[in-house]
This record gives C-alpha cells, structure tokens and sequence, in this order.
C-alpha cells in the first residue's frame, strides 16, 4: 500500500517563508512597531524642542549682550553696535576703543617696536587699564596681532558719532588727547637707526587720517 509523503520545505528559503507568513499581520507585531515609532518621534521632538530652547536662549543672550554693548557706548547708533560687535568688542572692552589710534600708528610700518608698544602701556595705564582690567586682553591682542582694518574704519564712525553727542570743549580735548598720544608713538621709534625723520610716510598717513576723522 502506497503511503503519501508530505513534503515540508527544507531549504533556508523556505524557513524564512514560513516565519514570515506566521508573523504577518500579527497584532502583537503591529504593535511592536507602533510602539518603535511612537518612541522615535518623541525622541526626535524632544531633541527638536532641545535645540529650540538653546537658540533662543542664545538669542536672547545675543540681546542682552549688544544693550549692554550700547549702554557702555552711550551712542544711539545701533549699526556702530553691530559693527563692535563683530570685532568683538563689548561693554567691559569700550574703553579700548581710546586707544585704536595709537595701534594702528604702531602698525604703519608693519611692527610694533619695544619703544612704541611701551608708550601704549603708558596711555592704557593712564585710562586705568591695568593688568587687571578686561580691556587689558583686547589690547595685548591688539598689540601682538595687527588688528582688522575695519576696526579703524568702527572707531572712525565711533568718533563721528561722538562730535554729535560731546559739547565743544569735550570733543576738543579728546581730539587733542588722542592726537598727542598718536604722535608720540610715532616718535617713539626713532627713525632709522634712531637717525633722521622719527616719523615715517606710513606713521604721517594714518596721523592725517586720525585728523581728519576728528574733522
């Protein structure tokens, strides 16, 4: 008597045939992923309303960085705050700002000499910007790399805006001020060899244009 053989599938392929017709459309299955899902997007949202909660705090620091920024230069110019801003200025370093002029006589020539770096020291320490001040970084920056053009160009605006602001009498005196100090770091490196003209063509031509900003 012929028995009749049923036949099973053997190969691997038919194994994973099977598992997947006994799981498909299981519910336990369908929840499984649902779940998966649900975990994901809240994953996804809290990590989405993190970075949210940062930017505005950012922003809001931002803010409150640049009022403090225009309260120290008591200017209602608020493209000159952007610009200082920028430059990386702030409300504990606008006393710097008295002595770009300087700087940049220092830098005409391409260097700062030992002569002119100390007559800035002294204008710095006149200010009250001593060691310990927060300026006292800015200008060690100011003095060990030649700064960006633009923060002559800042300082100019800056100077302008003042003219508008000061009386007479006040302008002046910081003109006079800041004109005498500009002069003698130019003097200070004493020509060539300490010999002829003490203040170089490059020296003379930011001095004109520290006159001319102070009009």
């Amino acid at each position: 008597m012929d028995m009749e053989r049923v036949r099973l599938p053997s190969t691997k392929k038919g194994r994973v045939q099977l598992e997947k017709e006994s799981t498909k459309g299981s519910p336990m299955a369908k929840r499984g992923f649902g779940v998966r899902r649900n975990e994901l997007e809240e994953k996804y949202f809290g990590e989405h309303d993190q970075k949210l909660l940062r930017a505005m705090r950012d922003e809001a620091a931002m803010k409150a960085k640049k009022a403090a920024l225009k309260n120290a230069v008591g200017i209602a110019d608020d493209e000159l705050v952007e610009q200082l801003h920028e430059l990386e200025m702030c409300h504990e370093t606008v006393p710097a700002l008295s002595l770009v002029p300087l700087i940049f006589v220092a830098w005409a020539d391409g260097v700062v000499r030992p002569n002119e770096r100390n007559v800035i020291l002294a204008a710095a320490d006149e200010e009250g910007l001593d060691e310990k001040h927060p300026c006292c970084d800015v200008l060690q920056r100011w003095l060990k790399d030649k700064p960006n053009p633009r923060l002559l160009e800042v300082w100019q605006r800056y100077v302008t805006q003042l003219s508008k602001t000061l009386d007479a009498d006040t302008f002046q005196s910081l003109k006079e001020k800041a004109l005498r100090r500009s002069r003698a770091v130019a003097k200070a490196a004493g020509g060539i060899f300490g010999l002829g003209n003490k203040i170089t063509k490059a020296e003379r031509a930011v001095l004109s244009r520290l006159e001319q900003a102070f009009g």
